[in-house]
């Protein structure tokens, strides 16, 4: 069974890819960003030991799975019993027109206006991917990438 963990910078297509191969292969979904934050204002990171036992949880109760997110931190959990790792690393500047194309993500906000408020917050994080040094950061995800022993490819477009 497939078990996929796909990753890479805000707007890079994670999402949608993740839902085509759950789709293709019946595969379970866990998007990382349902579990990393507590329900705060402004939002704050949930303890690392808590979402790993969220992770473990989702891990053990489902055969096939497709994880995805920018946390490396997070994914790193779930690395040991991942089959496949996906790195989607697109070019910034085609991050940013994702963002801006986004659907709106009900499992996110409240309406497709409460998303957008987030906009030009979302294409500055985006635009600061490779100057990060952070769990989120390019830099943090090519070492996950590159220390992946199974599996592995990168899709660098949208295409």
């Amino acid at each position: 069974m497939k078990k996929i963990i796909i990753f890479g910078n805000s707007g890079s297509g994670k999402s949608t890819m993740a839902k085509k191969l759950c789709s293709e292969f019946s595969l379970a979904h866990l998007d990382l960003d349902t579990l990393a934050w507590l329900p705060t204002t402004p939002p704050k990171r949930k303890p690392l030991f808590d979402s790993q036992k969220d992770i473990l949880n989702f891990i053990k109760d489902n055969n096939g799975w497709v994880i995805e997110g920018c946390y490396s931190d997070l994914l790193q959990m779930a690395i040991e019993d991942s089959s496949e790792l996906i790195f989607m690393n697109l070019p910034v500047e085609l991050c940013i027109l994702n963002a801006k194309n986004r659907p709106w993500e009900p499992h996110k906000y409240e309406s497709k206006e409460a998303q957008d408020k987030n906009l030009e917050m979302l294409i500055e994080w985006i635009s600061q991917y490779s100057e990060r040094d952070d769990t989120f950061s390019k830099a943090a995800h090519e070492k996950l990438y590159e220390q992946y022993r199974s599996r592995k490819s990168m899709v660098i477009d949208n295409n």
